[in-house]
C-alpha cells in the first residue's frame, strides 16, 4: 500500500525545480498548539522564530513537511493562530516572495481540504488595531511535492510528511485523533505524559518505517525526504538516499534539513552561551551529515 501511494504521489505531485544555486530549508512536526501544558512546541518557539527570520533574510525557500499545527489535540485553529500569530506573519513574508510551501500531515489532516486551509489561514488579528490582516494569499496546502534537480526527470526528491500507509495515522486517523483529543491531552496536561500514538516514542515503528522508505528508494530510483517520526535520518555516501528532518519539539533544539550551495545538510538550532555568558540562539551542522546534491542521485 505504501509503495503504491508513494508511486502515485511521485507521478501526480506539483514540482519545484532546484539547482546548485537553490536555497531551501525543511522543517516539520512543530505541532503548534494553544500554549497550554499539552503544547510541545511552546518551549522551542523562540528558537524556531529566530531560525525562520534567518532563512527569510538569507533568501531561502521554506517548506513545511507536515504536522505544523496540532489539530488532533486542538479543534479550534483560531486559538493556535492567535498564540503563534508572529509565526504565521513570517510565513506570509515568505509567501509574498513565492518562497513558501506547505505540506499537511496526519495531525493537521484538516488541511487536506485546500478550501478549509485557505479559509482558516487567510487572516490574523493585528494586536494593535484589533483588525483582521490578510496573509498567505498565494499559499496552497499539499500532500506532497517533488523537487527536480537540474531539470533532470531522473533526479527527483519526493517530499511527504511520512504517515502514508500507516494504520492509525492514515487509514484510521480519526481513531487516533479521538483518543488524543478526548483522553490523552488531559493526561498530558495533568501528568506531563507523552503522546503514545507518536512514532517518536516507538523505536520499533521507527525502524519499520525506515526500512520501508529505504526499500521504496531502491526500487523507484527517486529519493525521499520526510518528517513524522521526529527522528532525523541522513543517508551517508553509498547508502540509500532517504532523509528525515527530525522535528521542532525536541527538548532543547529544533532540527531541519537545508539545501544550500549545491549541498544537502542536516542542521539544528538551539540555545547556547555566547560571550559574557549571554544566552544566544545558535545554528550547527551535524557532523558528517552533508552531501553534494550531485552525488546523492544514482
Amino acid at each position: 500500500m505504501l509503495k503504491k501511494r508513494l508511486n502515485k504521489l511521485l507521478e501526480k505531485s506539483d514540482t519545484l525545480d532546484i539547482n546548485d544555486n537553490s536555497k531551501v530549508v525543511f522543517f516539520s512536526d512543530c505541532h503548534r498548539g494553544v500554549g497550554d501544558g499539552a503544547d510541545d512546541f511552546a518551549h522551542n518557539q523562540l528558537i524556531y522564530i529566530a531560525a525562520l527570520k534567518h532563512y527569510l533574510d538569507k533568501g531561502f525557500t521554506y517548506i513545511e513537511l507536515g504536522d505544523g499545527d496540532e489539530l488532533w489535540e486542538n479543534k479550534d485553529f483560531e486559538r493556535i493562530k492567535a498564540e503563534y500569530r508572529s509565526i504565521f506573519q513570517i510565513f506570509d513574508e515568505f509567501d509574498k516572495e513565492e518562497r513558501f510551501y506547505f505540506i499537511w500531515g496526519n495531525h493537521n489532516r484538516r488541511w487536506k481540504s485546500n478550501r478549509k486551509f485557505k479559509k482558516q489561514f487567510k487572516s490574523v488579528i493585528d494586536p494593535e488595531t484589533r483588525n483582521r490582516v490578510q496573509i498567505l494569499k498565494n499559499a496552497v496546502s499539499r500532500e506532497s511535492l517533488v523537487l527536480v534537480y537540474n531539470n533532470d526527470e531522473k533526479k527527483k526528491i519526493l517530499l511527504v510528511h511520512g504517515h502514508q500507509g500507516e494504520l492509525v495515522n492514515d487509514s484510521y486517523w480519526w481513531i487516533g485523533r479521538y483518543f488524543v483529543r478526548k483522553f490523552w491531552k488531559g493526561l498530558q496536561v495533568i501528568w506531563g505524559l507523552p503522546d503514545p500514538t507518536s512514532p517518536a516514542r516507538n523505536y520499533r515503528m521507527q525502524r519499520k518505517s525506515d526500512a520501508k522508505y529505504q526499500e521504496w528508494v531502491e526500487e523507484s530510483g527517486a529519493l525521499i525526504l520526510i518528517g513524522h517520526t521526529h527522528k532525523s535520518v541522513f543517508s551517508l555516501k553509498g547508502e540509500f538516499s532517504y532523509f528525515n528532518d527530525g522535528s521542532c519539539v525536541h527538548p532543547r533544539c529544533i532540527t531541519g534539513i537545508e539545501i544550500d550551495s549545491g549541498e544537502i545538510k542536516l542542521i539544528k538550532w538551539f540555545f547556547n552561551l555566547g560571550s559574557n555568558r549571554t544566552l544566544i540562539i545558535d545554528r550547527e551542522e551535524f557532523k558528517n551529515c552533508s552531501r553534494s546534491l550531485k552525488n546523492i542521485f544514482r
